[in-house]
């Protein structure tokens, strides 16, 4: 016997509880399995993968809030025009294909950010529907059971 004076029964949130009760484990909410009916189109997931990499997986992948921030508009400097005499320069030339690539590479990954995130959205549009459809059942399960609990209650006194 507890120094409480309680045997086989806990306390908990005020109430009595027995203490073989069968209570569940609270549920890490990350490890759940949503079924979601969704099957990206394979040219979208090229497009939204690094080549020579894993494919993008819509279902993990999670950006950051810094990553969803809205861009601002950067207004393009004035084009400043070179002479031609200065464009016979071999290191005019160098400069200008090192930029030319560096705004590839640039093009290419905003592009590639842009595809995920729009694969992502998709995602998370299907998996919140099927959420809602399963909390309108497990709502509609839930009323059910209450139902039930106050029926036998009526007859045979609260539990």
């Amino acid at each position: 016997m507890s120094s409480s004076g309680l045997t086989s029964q806990s306390v908990q949130g005020g109430q009595l509880l027995p203490a073989n009760r069968n209570t569940p484990s609270p549920i890490d909410p990350d490890t759940i399995q949503v079924p979601v009916g969704y099957e990206p189109d394979p040219a979208d997931l090229a497009l939204s993968s690094i080549p020579g990499q894993e494919m993008f997986d819509p279902r993990k992948r999670k950006f950051s809030e810094e990553e969803l921030k809205p861009q601002p508009m950067i207004k393009k400097a004035r084009k400043v025009f070179i002479p031609d005499d200065l464009k016979q320069d071999d290191k005019y030339w160098a400069r200008r294909r090192k930029n030319n690539m560096a705004a590839k590479r640039s093009r290419d990954a905003r592009r590639l950010k842009e595809n995920q995130i729009a694969i992502r959205a998709s995602f998370l549009e299907k998996e919140n529907s099927a959420l809602r459809q399963e909390v309108a059942d497990l709502r509609k399960e839930l009323g059910k059971c209450k139902n039930i609990l106050a029926k036998y209650e009526a007859r045979h006194g609260p539990l």
